[in-house]
C-alpha cells in the first residue's frame, strides 16, 4: 500500500508539475477560461535624500528659515537642508576657517560687495549665472554679488534700509512729533532726557553698529547728492568738512545715549528698545520683523534722517545673497535651492516672513513699514558708503572706521583723528585717492 499511495504521489506531482509549465502561457487559446495569476508590484527603489548644510549670520531667523526651507522641500522631496546659523560677530571666521580646511557648508550666506566676493576671488564659490531666472534681478542688485571677474556668486535675499525707529506711545506721552531737522532731533532728544526717558537705544561695545549708525547720520549731514559721486570720483575725500561733521554729529548724539553705552551690543540696546526703556533706535530694516516679535505690541514707526535743507534720506544697499560652495559635492542639488531662491514663491515667503524689502521685481509685501521703508529707498536714499564702496583694504576702511569710532567714544580719540584714520586707510588702496 506504502508503494501505490508513493507511486500516485510520484504521478500526481509530475502531472502537476506538467501543468505548471502549460500554464506559464498566457495564451487564450490554451487557457480560455483561466485569468493569469496576478504577479507580485515590484516597488520602486527609493531615492536616497540629499542633505545639504546651509549656514548663516541670522540667529534670530531661525524659526522663519523653517517656512522658507520646508517651502523648498516641498518642491523638492529628495533634498533636506539643514539650516545651522552663527552669531553674526563670530561668522565671517567661522566660514573662512572651514572652507580653508574644506569643511565648508554647501550653501553659504554671503556679505554684500567685496566682503563676500572676496570668498569667489578666493576660488571658493561657485558661479550662478546659469541658473533659471537670475536675470530677473536688477543690474544693481546683481552688482552686491558679482565678483572681480564679472561673474555673479550668490542670489540676492532683500534690500536693506537704516532709519531712525522710535515709540509712537513714548512721543505722544511726551508730546513730541517726528523731528525734520537735526536741530529739531536734538531737541527731541533733549525733551526726552530732561524727563528721564534714554533718547537712544545705542552701544558701541561692537564695531558694526558704529559704521551702521553713522552710515545713517553721515548721509543727512554731506547731503548725498552733493558729496557721493564727487568722493566716489576723488573730487573730494573723507578730509572734506561735510564729512568731518558727520563724525562731530555723532560724538554730539553721544549724550543721548544710555549709562555705560560703550559696553552695549546689540542684544542689549534691542532690548532696550523693545521693552520701551528707549524711546529711539539707529538701526536697520533687517531688526523690524525681530521687534515686532519681540513686542507684538510696540507702537512702532520711523522716521528717514534730515537732512542740512530740510528734506529727508534713508541709507540703503543690498542685502546678503546664498552662494554654493565650490567643493560641494552636492552641487547640482545646491542649485536647485539658488534656482527656487529667483522665484516669486520664495521672495514672497521670505520678505513677508522676515519684513524685509524684496530683492525681487513683482513681490508682494503685507507689512505697511516695510512699504513705507521701500517707498523712501525709491524716493530719497543714499548708499551705504562703507559697505558698498569702503569695504577693502588690511584692514578695511570699514573696519578703520568702526575701531577709531570706539576709541573716540572711549574719549581716546578726537573726531578729526578719526576722519584722518579713515582718509589714510582709503589711500592704501582706494585708486580715485591715489591720483
Amino acid at each position: 500500500m506504502k508503494k501505490l499511495m508513493s507511486s500516485i504521489g510520484s504521478m500526481l506531482l509530475m502531472s502537476s508539475l506538467i501543468l505548471s509549465g502549460c500554464g506559464g502561457s498566457t495564451s487564450e487559446t490554451s487557457q480560455p477560461n483561466q485569468q493569469p495569476a496576478e504577479q507580485p508590484k515590484q516597488e520602486a527603489p527609493k531615492q536616497e535624500q540629499v542633505v545639504l548644510s546651509m549656514h548663516s549670520w541670522r540667529v534670530e531667523d531661525t524659526d522663519g528659515y523653517k517656512k522658507v526651507i520646508a517651502a523648498f522641500e516641498e518642491e523638492n522631496p529628495g533634498i533636506k537642508i539643514e539650516f545651522k546659523p552663527f552669531k553674526a560677530t563670530e561668522y565671517n571666521t567661522i566660514l573662512n576657517t572651514a572652507l580653508q580646511s574644506d569643511s565648508g557648508p554647501d550653501i553659504m550666506q554671503l556679505r554684500p560687495y567685496q566682503a563676500g566676493m572676496s570668498l569667489a576671488d578666493a576660488g571658493y564659490l561657485e558661479p550662478v549665472d546659469g541658473i533659471a531666472g537670475i536675470k530677473e534681478f536688477a543690474p544693481d542688485v546683481m552688482a552686491a554679488a558679482t565678483a572681480k571677474d564679472g561673474k555673479v556668486y550668490g542670489v540676492p535675499l532683500s534690500l536693506n534700509s537704516t532709519q531712525v525707529y522710535y515709540n509712537k506711545k513714548i512721543f505722544e506721552e511726551n508730546g513730541l512729533t517726528e523731528p525734520k531737522t537735526w536741530d529739531e532731533l536734538i531737541t527731541t532728544a533733549k525733551t526726552l532726557k530732561d524727563k528721564g526717558v534714554t533718547p537712544f537705544a545705542f552701544g558701541s561695545k561692537e564695531g558694526w553698529l558704529l559704521s551702521l549708525t553713522h552710515g545713517v547720520i553721515a548721509p543727512g549731514t554731506y547731503n548725498a547728492k552733493e558729496f557721493v559721486d564727487p568722493l566716489l570720483k576723488g573730487e573730494k575725500d573723507f578730509k572734506s568738512a561735510e564729512f568731518a561733521k558727520s563724525i562731530e554729529r555723532l560724538k554730539e548724539l553721544s549724550a543721548y545715549f544710555p549709562d555705560n553705552y560703550t559696553g552695549l551690543d546689540g542684544n542689549d540696546i534691542r532690548t532696550l528698545f523693545f521693552t520701551g526703556k528707549a524711546a529711539m533706535y539707529i538701526h536697520g530694516s533687517f531688526e523690524l520683523e525681530v521687534l515686532q516679535k519681540m513686542n507684538p505690541d510696540l507702537a512702532l514707526d520711523f522716521f528717514p534722517m534730515p537732512m542740512e535743507n530740510g528734506e529727508a534720506v534713508i541709507t540703503t544697499w543690498v542685502d546678503g545673497s546664498y552662494g554654493v560652495n565650490a567643493k560641494s559635492p552636492h552641487k547640482a542639488e545646491a542649485m536647485k535651492f539658488m534656482e527656487f531662491m529667483t522665484t516669486k514663491k520664495f521672495g514672497e515667503v521670505f520678505a513677508n516672513e522676515f519684513k524685509r524689502i524684496p530683492a525681487l521685481p513683482g513681490v508682494t509685501v503685507d507689512e505697511p513699514l516695510v512699504n513705507k521703508m521701500a517707498e523712501w529707498s525709491q524716493k530719497s536714499s543714499s548708499p551705504y558708503l562703507m559697505v558698498v564702496n569702503f569695504n577693502q583694504g588690511d584692514p578695511t576702511t570699514k573696519a578703520t572706521i568702526e575701531n577709531s569710532l570706539q576709541g573716540m567714544f572711549l574719549d581716546q580719540l578726537t573726531p578729526e583723528q578719526v576722519v584722518d584714520a579713515v582718509q589714510k586707510s582709503a589711500e592704501t588702496w582706494f585708486e580715485p585717492f591715489k591720483k
